[in-house]
């Protein structure tokens, strides 16, 4: 990356923490979140926490390579998580969805692997919303009960329950077999003759028949292993659009053909066929958007997502991650998430959105309370530890996002992306150790880890469907790292390497102090640029920034090299010393990480100068005493 133009300190005082632009009053009063600290989630993959067995095999069924269960998630299980420093835990893969283990005896239809993904399934392929995944109960029989009992036990451990809606796509065999009576499952009433009605749940390509996509590059289901419904062939007569868009009846195996597309109100050629948001409205708060929606007609999908929403809300969840919301009109989230809003103010909604020209949309008309701050900062993360990338960008991407930065959660791992440790991302978790610590400090977003990502996780398994460097969530797999953390489901790391206990360590330093920092929900301003032009040998493999508020005052500084170490004499400029209300003189500091080094800053000249080596991978968490 090319050296960019430097930005005065005066104009990045203008981008402080402390300005909430283009949010009106109301929306303002209606977020509670704000006042009550920083928020870390665990993203956990729930069928692959608990599995012991340690097998491996490719396209290995759930006998052979074992299965983690909800009561896997143990008393002792949940409050180390929540030791970690985690205050949300994100159970991925909750809903039933397709997968191919027989679970007939139990009364559940048998899913085609010709439109399954793996051998467990596609967690966004849902087949049933009113249910849960069978795979992660004891007894399937009792499979809900024992995930109600699972949010008990996450809620005694202090921790918050979030689960997946994926409202773009669901099962191309949905059933909903355990929809409540007085409502009915997706498509069951659908006038299948035509391409589009509002009224329709699917899209049809009328007078043709789906066919199982033509396959390339050596590619079978179940990897070629024998399965009485691995023919070739999967009925749907007619064929529906598939999940991305595809409106091809046989869609390319890229395509996501385990999935049919939702039908929102929006026509074949992108009309609406709803009403739209006033203008003023990115101005309100989800109390006006849910009373701008009562009394009007509105797409029969929009009921049913509401309906399931607030399914799960009455099951005790606390807020929900949203799949690909880009690909659904904004003006549905407007309708559902403040009806999520009306049961539960406090309730924790995500989204996936990729494109930043809608960040703001889907905050403001969406009511969305956080974004995936991918293409932004963890892109530009990813970049700088990989060696191609300058950390003189992360200022520009906090000011590009300054008015809505409590909205956008920052992570390193999530299961799409690469992990960390993995040799197409890192080829070592310590590498991602100055990132983490600027990802969860820099604003007053949450932030969000990977399960496994605590103890270097490289995903080098070939579980079957997709590829090495992100672990399979397509099928049965042991997670190495992760289970020598849980060390026989004694979940103490007995078993771990001296390298991954050390890693686990940094980890649960880092977020304890995180959401207890009050800082940390404060002021926000870069010094980076400012000891660029004024400190000798700190360079673009460094980065340092301040956080305060009127309790507690911050110097952070990461150093992103494997090999340099820097020795120079941090400065804290004028304008911060003077925000402060520093007088000249000594000031002693404590470094908040590990306490290795606790620094004395001299103000002098109005200017802050604090001595520090900082070895390679190394950072510091400076709080002045």
């Amino acid at each position: 990356m090319k050296p960019i133009t430097l930005i005065p300190l005066a104009a990045l005082f203008l981008f402080s923490c402390g300005e909430k632009k283009g949010q009106g009053a109301d929306n303002e009063k209606e977020t509670p979140m704000k006042e009550t600290g920083k928020i870390v989630v665990y993203q956990v993959f729930t069928r692959l926490f608990g599995n012991t067995n340690t097998t491996n095999r490719p396209w290995g069924t759930l006998e052979e390579n074992g299965v983690g269960k909800f009561a896997d998630f143990t008393p002792t299980a949940l409050n180390e998580i929540r030791e970690l420093g985690v205050t949300h835990i994100w159970y991925t893969g909750v809903p039933h969805h397709a997968l191919v283990t027989d679970y007939s005896a139990f009364g559940m239809s048998p899913d085609d692997p010709d439109v399954v993904k793996g051998r467990a399934g596609s967690p966004y392929a849902v087949k049933d919303y009113y249910n849960v995944n069978p795979d992660l109960a004891t007894d399937p029989a009792n499979r809900l009960e024992e995930f109600r009992a699972l949010v008990e036990r996450s809620h005694q451990a202090g921790l918050k329950v979030l689960i997946d809606i994926v409202p773009n796509h669901v099962a191309r065999r949905y059933e909903g077999a355990s929809t409540p009576a007085g409502s009915t499952p997706f498509g069951a009433t659908d006038d299948t003759s035509v391409e589009y009605s509002r009224d329709n749940d699917f899209y049809y390509l009328p007078g043709e028949s789906f066919r199982v996509p033509l396959w390339r590059d050596g590619y079978r289901p179940l990897g070629g292993q024998e399965h009485p419904l691995a023919d070739g062939i999967f009925e749907e007569n007619p064929a529906r659009w598939t999940g991305n868009g595809s409106r091809l009846a046989r869609p390319d195996m890229n395509d996501w053909y385990e999935t049919v597309k939702i039908n929102y109100g929006v026509k074949p050629d992108g009309s609406y066929d709803f009403e739209v948001l006033p203008e003023g409205f990115d101005q309100k708060g989800y109390r006006d958007h849910y009373e701008f929606w009562k009394g009007r007609d509105v797409p029969g999908t929009w009921e049913k997502f509401r309906d399931i929403a607030l399914y799960w809300l009455d099951l005790g969840v606390d807020g929900f991650r949203y799949d690909m919301a880009e690909m659904v009109p904004v003006e549905f989230w407007s309708y559902l998430n403040s009806h999520i809003k009306m049961k539960n103010p406090g309730a924790f909604l995500l989204a996936e959105v990729y494109n930043p020209a809608l960040y703001r949309t889907y905050i403001h008309n969406g009511k969305m309370d956080y974004l995936y701050d991918k293409v932004e900062l963890y892109d530009s993360l990813k970049h700088i530890i990989q060696g191609h990338g300058w950390t003189d960008h992360i200022p520009v991407v906090q000011k590009g996002l300054m008015d809505i930065e409590h909205h956008m959660l920052h992570f390193l791992e999530n299961h799409d992306e690469q992990r960390l440790a993995s040799p197409e991302f890192a080829g070592d978790a310590r590498r991602g150790m100055p990132a983490m610590v600027v990802s969860a400090t820099l604003s007053t977003s949450p932030t969000m880890l990977y399960f496994g990502q605590e103890v270097g996780e490289p995903g080098a398994e070939d579980a079957g469907f997709g590829k090495p460097s992100r672990t399979s969530i397509f099928d049965y797999i042991g997670v190495p790292h992760h289970q020598r953390w849980m060390n026989g489901k004694r979940f103490d790391g007995g078993a771990s390497t001296a390298g991954e206990r050390e890693l686990r360590d940094f980890y649960q330093r880092l977020l304890n102090f995180v959401i207890g920092s009050e800082a940390l929900m404060g002021r926000y301003e870069d010094i980076h640029y400012y000891n660029k032009e004024h400190t000798p040998s700190y360079d673009h493999r460094v980065y340092s920034f301040v956080r305060w508020s009127d309790a507690q005052r911050l110097v952070l500084i990461s150093n992103f090299d494997t090999g340099k170490a820097y020795d120079f004499e941090l400065k804290v400029p004028e304008a911060i010393i003077a925000a402060w209300g520093l007088e000249e003189g000594e000031y002693r500091l404590k470094d908040r990480l590990y306490g290795d080094q606790n620094p004395v800053m001299k103000v002098s000249g109005g200017i802050g100068h604090i001595p520090l080596r900082v070895s390679p991978l190394e950072s510091f968490i400076l709080e002045l005493q």
